[in-house]
């Protein structure tokens, strides 16, 4: 679950802190970002990230932020975004992918993982609602304080600075990185920087999709923790 809530504040942050384009054109600096200039999906580019926890004896860890593919919904454009990361037990990738239209509404979301069959989550209108609020208030907590040009594995990048107002966060965001423009955050607890452009981005969830059955989910955790030997 702290994997689950760190992945949601790492693509809240990516949001509330790029830079709009039309702040680079001589607007208002200051302007909060509008989420519709923030998100800009291309099909098959995103980025590669290392996330380094501060706390030295956890391992860094690998996340991929891509386009995979192109769909419409109520006649909108709608991508569908994926995301990866490392299962901390197995070892190997989980993938979510989000259908989401230019307005950045969700509207699907799909989860596979290791050795799994696909799954997709039920998705309600008021789940929008409240990502919306919280996206909201986080833009609140950020101001963006120059441009600045900075260096990292994925190479250099002239880059807006956002920072939060409490001191206790940083982002640089580009225009050239695709969904949305991080190229490093720090704050309190971890760094995390683009290490690789993607330019040939393909989609990993692969073959039949089921519904997601809270209630299988119950009854398969509950058959794995009775067949744990005692201790």
């Amino acid at each position: 679950m702290r994997r689950n809530h760190a992945l949601s504040l790492v693509v809240v942050v990516c949001l509330s802190v790029a830079a709009p384009v039309h702040a680079q054109m001589g607007m208002n600096l200051f302007k909060k970002p509008n989420i519709t200039d923030i998100f800009k999906p291309v099909v098959g580019k995103g980025g590669v990230y290392e996330t380094q926890h501060l706390d030295k004896d956890q391992p860094a860890r690998t996340m991929e932020m891509t386009i995979v593919g192109k769909d419409t919904v109520d006649g909108q454009d709608a991508f569908w975004f994926e995301v990866s990361r490392e299962d901390e037990k197995k070892h190997q990738p989980v993938y979510t992918k989000m259908l989401v239209t230019r307005d950045f509404q969700f509207h699907k979301m799909v989860f596979q993982q290791p050795g799994q069959q696909a799954m997709e989550m039920p998705f309600h209108p008021e789940t929008n609602d409240k990502s919306k609020q919280h996206r909201d208030e986080e833009l609140e907590k950020w101001h963006q304080v120059g441009t600045e040009s900075i260096t990292v594995p994925a190479g250099t990048f002239s880059c807006a600075h956002w920072q939060k107002d409490d001191g206790k966060g940083d982002v640089w965001v580009s225009d050239k990185v695709s969904p949305f423009g991080m190229v490093k955050m720090v704050n309190e607890h971890e760094t995390m920087t683009l290490t690789k452009v993607i330019t040939d981005a393909k989609d990993h969830i692969t073959g039949p999709v089921k519904t997601f059955d809270p209630e299988a989910m119950k009854r398969q955790m509950m058959e794995q923790y009775q067949q744990k030997p005692k201790q």
